[in-house]
């Protein structure tokens, strides 16, 4: 127990003068967790074409978590919306630039 700490002294010091600092690193774990059990999952998609979908699906969803969306709203608007949306508006759609329809 000595020795691990004293291996880690550096990092405890830092911890102990910054109250910031979290003990553990419990936080990023869990939210990078589905990633890792996923990964073994998305082996088998399928095909690549299958792959290729999911793939794009999960950066949506990602992207719209990442703009501060909820993910089920966002995509149950625009899978709404995309079939009367002009192709030349369809960028509109994308999770940095998307307003729910009651706010467009």
């Amino acid at each position: 127990m000595i020795d691990y700490s004293l291996k880690r002294w550096k990092a405890l010091a830092h911890y102990l003068d910054d109250a910031q600092v979290p003990i553990d690193n419990n936080w990023i774990e869990n939210r990078i967790r589905p990633i890792a059990t996923g990964r073994k999952n998305w082996l088998f998609a399928g095909s690549l074409r299958a792959g290729k979908r999911a793939a794009a699906i999960m950066s949506l969803i990602q992207s719209a978590k990442l703009n501060g969306h909820d993910p089920f709203l966002y995509l149950k608007d625009i899978l709404a919306r995309l079939p009367t949306q002009p192709n030349s508006r369809i960028d509109e759609l994308l999770p940095h630039r998307w307003l729910p329809e009651s706010a467009a």
